[in-house]
């Protein structure tokens, strides 16, 4: 039997052979703790990446090359959210998914497409600082605006691309015992055989981590090994256009170090399922029932992720802040200005 507690498959162990022995039901709060937690996410994670993408957009004339990813991190944050309410709905009924095939396939589609969007945006980033002061002279001519737009257009491709199987496998389901409908996978489409279920769902979960996280993550710590080498060979010579360089720096490697730690315990969790439907971790009852219950919260701190973009940049980007205090100061003079002469 599937357990789908969101846009992430996982699945409990109901039909396996200690399934007289062993309890798999969901920890009952779950049901409203998630809910809250998601609508919470939701409403932080829409005026937040909401702000960031107006300021970006508004300041055309000054952007930088950060800018550009910052604005796309932003929007795959804000279009991921938005299906969060679906979610929040899904779980606090017990797992009942009454909005149909379209918007189960659209809104899980929209998760893995933030995933990935997310951390290729933010290996870029990564490479983009590394040309900028391993190779500030010679990169000039690849770090220009064209070559960004190009770079985004290609990460938006490919990550729609990596993230279709749920377009392809999502589907619902109608269980007639329990009078509800799921919001699963389906890979009846290409199983040619029953037990080729075990290995579709290892399969796609690991390829996902290791896509998604585990290769990009490799990338990311190798630009910032050069970037540090770089930085300490040269820390008593800074001029004030490298010192903008670090505080730049200091952004994206908080916003790496955050992306980490909020998808690292998802990961974990998924890699770990995945590897129990192979035979390669022990599938004993006790560690079964852990990932069943650990997995909703790793879930809820993998989409925390997408709302603590907008804080960073606020707390850090001086540049973002006196953008986002021009703006608040533009409508401040606009309310204060009389509408009309009449009145």
């Amino acid at each position: 039997m599937e357990a789908t507690d969101g846009p992430y498959e996982y699945y409990d162990y109901d039909e396996s052979e200690n399934s007289i022995m062993c309890d798999y039901s969901e920890w009952s709060p779950s049901y409203s703790v998630i809910p809250v937690l998601y609508m919470l996410i939701f409403i932080i994670g829409l005026s937040g990446n909401g702000v960031v993408i107006f300021t970006v957009w508004r300041a055309q004339g000054k952007r930088q090359i950060a800018d550009f990813y910052i604005g796309n991190l932003a929007l795959a944050d804000l279009t991921f959210v938005v299906t969060l309410p679906l979610w929040a709905v899904y779980t606090a009924t017990g797992y009942h998914w009454p909005f149909g095939v379209a918007l189960c396939k659209i809104s899980s589609y929209m998760t893995l497409l933030n995933m990935y969007a997310s951390v290729f945006c933010l290996t870029c980033m990564s490479f983009d600082r590394y040309l900028a002061i391993v190779h500030s002279l010679s990169s000039t001519q690849l770090r220009t605006r064209g070559h960004t737009r190009a770079c985004l257009t290609a990460i938006w491709l490919l990550s729609g691309l990596v993230a279709a199987p749920s377009l392809i496998f999502r589907t619902t389901k109608y269980d007639p015992t329990s009078n509800r409908t799921s919001c699963t996978m389906d890979f009846s489409l290409v199983m040619t055989k029953v037990d080729q279920e075990n290995l579709w769902i290892a399969g796609l979960s690991i390829s996902s981590t290791a896509l998604g996280f585990l290769l990009p993550f490799l990338v990311m710590m190798v630009c910032y090994g050069f970037i540090g080498c770089t930085v300490t060979r040269h820390v008593n010579t800074l001029r004030k256009e490298d010192q903008r360089k670090r505080r730049l720096l200091k952004i994206i490697t908080m916003r790496v170090v955050v992306f980490a730690a909020c998808w690292m315990p998802f990961h974990i969790v998924k890699s770990a399922d995945a590897l129990s439907y192979l035979e390669l971790f022990p599938a004993n009852c006790a560690f079964l029932r852990f990932l069943l219950l650990a997995h909703p919260y790793a879930t809820c701190l993998a989409y925390v992720n997408s709302c603590l973009n907008p804080f960073l940049y606020a707390f850090f980007d001086l540049h973002f802040r006196s953008q986002c205090l021009c703006l608040l100061n533009l409508n401040k003079s606009l309310h204060a200005s009389p509408a009309s002469p009449l009145l």
